[in-house]
């Protein structure tokens, strides 16, 4: 079954229950602050099972104390998909228990 690219609204609604998130171009963003460089590097690859799930891959970049993410669903013409929010679902009920924030 394909996947369904999502309307501005759909996609503003969404992002009303993922704090942190925002859609910057055509890609759904997020940045995290931890407390360490090896708690970031924990979480990205807690983040790298999560997507090994999933399925679905974001560009994932870990800084010193700092994982960003930036998704889009390249299979329904790089555009954001209901994919990117169980992607950023699933982060954000794992980012407590890196201390992220």
């Amino acid at each position: 079954m394909p996947v369904e690219p999502l309307s501005q609204k759909e996609i503003e609604d969404r992002l009303a229950g993922l704090h942190g998130w925002s859609v910057d171009g055509d890609r759904l963003t997020r940045s995290f602050r931890l407390g360490s460089h090896f708690a970031a590097a924990a979480m990205v690859v807690h983040i790298a099972r999560v997507q090994d799930e999933l399925d679905h891959h974001s560009d994932l970049t870990l800084g010193y104390n700092t994982v960003s993410l930036a998704v889009n669903t390249h299979s329904a013409g790089s555009v954001v998909t209901e994919k990117d929010f169980e992607l950023a679902r699933r982060v954000q009920e794992l980012a407590p228990a890196h201390g992220a924030g």
